[in-house]
């Protein structure tokens, strides 16, 4: 038998009523995507071959009951097929179908992945109101991981064209994010940030930490005292390690900084101070990845688009990249190939 060692990435098709389908038939139609993995859609196989005629790609959809059944041939997508969305289902709606079928795919791949089926999950956008329609109260794809997984806390780094950012909070109002943020938190963050750098070939990563306040307080002129009460002992604590870690800084001259490639990594506080920058450097090629998961997790940087889902215009760009992420963190395995 031939040796397949391309990685199998269990690619979530998110939200049924938005782009996800449409992207995921673009992506898969792509040669150089079919070179790097062997991309296993956890979805609808119905729903694939609606989004196929929508974008004209030509493929042809193999469903599947277990990953041992898929074969991977040149123009074909294979699915896992839950067959959770009827026929006829909208495009471009809010719906709690769409929420709960977006649930159970990741269910679903973290299952694969957990049982050594599969190597990395990539996920298409979902919908949070759709999801807290279906019942299921997450904030995200970050936290609803961490729950499926027993992991007790994550976090989100997002990586653009010259910049990677990780982030302290995410889905929580700005308020009570700066509540949250204390020295353990902030040192937690950073290491995870710090191995998984390490993890993918760069030896001594150089990272950045954004302060709260304007100016990083600029000696208490601004604020509370809060980079020296919350964020000053997590820096120093990780120097102390041996680590390359810089701050309190600035956010607007160090993401200026970390774009001109002064460092590999950006520590940011809170949601908009790290998803700002990013989304300006390149939303279409912007990749989600989750930071501490025992899973391997990878996403577009961008939402269901129900505007324009159902009309094949969607770019597929930042599920290419997510992609391609997922090979590089992705776990080598020899494996056989049928």
């Amino acid at each position: 038998m031939n040796q397949d060692n391309r990685p199998v990435v269990a690619i979530t098709m998110g939200d049924a009523s938005g782009i996800g389908p449409e992207i995921i038939t673009k992506a898969l139609a792509r040669a150089d995507v079919q070179a790097m993995c062997r991309p296993l859609v956890i979805g609808d196989a119905a729903r694939l071959r609606e989004a196929d005629a929508i974008t004209r790609t030509g493929l042809a959809v193999h469903a599947v009951a277990t990953p041992a059944e898929a074969r991977y041939a040149p123009g074909t997508v294979e699915c896992i097929d839950l067959g959770l969305i009827p026929a006829g289902h909208p495009f471009g709606q809010l719906s709690a179908t769409s929420g709960e079928a977006a649930y159970r795919y990741i269910e679903r791949a973290t299952r694969l992945v957990e049982a050594g089926e599969a190597d990395a999950i990539c996920t298409a956008p979902l919908s949070k109101e759709a999801l807290h329609m279906a019942g299921h109260k997450y904030p995200g794809h970050t936290e609803l991981l961490a729950h499926l997984t027993g992991t007790p806390e994550v976090s989100m780094m997002l990586v653009a064209p010259k910049l990677r950012v990780i982030h302290v909070t995410t889905h929580v109002g700005l308020i009570d994010a700066i509540r949250r943020i204390e020295p353990g938190l902030v040192e937690r963050v950073i290491a995870r940030g710090h191995a998984t750098l390490v993890k993918s070939g760069m030896a001594d990563p150089r990272i950045g930490v954004c302060a709260i306040n304007p100016h990083a307080g600029e000696n208490g002129l601004f604020g509370q005292g809060e980079e020296e009460e919350k964020i000053i002992p997590a820096i120093k604590a990780c120097q102390a390690k041996g680590w390359r870690v810089e701050g309190p800084l600035p956010a607007d001259t160090l993401f200026f900084r970390a774009a001109r490639g002064d460092f590999d990594l950006v520590v940011a506080m809170y949601h908009d101070q790290g998803h700002g920058p990013v989304k300006v450097m390149g939303l279409e090629a912007g990749v989600n990845i989750t930071v501490g998961l025992p899973v391997i997790r990878t996403s577009v940087d961008h939402g269901t688009a129900f505007d324009i889902a159902g009309k094949g215009i969607a770019d597929e760009g930042s599920l290419v990249e997510a992609l391609k992420q997922a090979v590089d963190l992705a776990p080598r395995r020899e494996r056989a190939a049928a």
